[in-house]
């Protein structure tokens, strides 16, 4: 397993109101979250990174406005109008 550093002054944690765990949680989890919507790595890589299960990372998606389908959630909801459409017209 590889390893980033990445250094910090000490403001960071007081402007944020953390402590160094839960700050450098939440940064690998940010991180995993901008990778995964950027299209640059899929749920399961993105998991890896902000070290949690796969299906807890697709749950943050939701509490971060993100879709584990890659689409956004104003697509979903406009393809299921389509759906309930075409389905009406049969």
């Amino acid at each position: 397993m590889n390893t980033l550093s990445i250094k910090y002054p000490p403001e960071i944690l007081w402007a944020l109101q953390q402590e160094p765990k839960e700050f450098e949680r939440d940064a690998r989890l940010l991180l995993a979250l901008k990778l995964y919507e950027s299209g640059k790595l899929t749920t399961g890589l993105a998991a890896k990174i902000a070290d949690v299960p796969r299906v807890a990372f697709i749950h943050l998606l939701g509490q971060y406005g993100l879709s584990p389908f890659g689409e956004s959630p104003k697509e979903i909801s406009k393809d299921l109008k389509h759906a309930r459409q075409a389905r009406r017209r049969q």
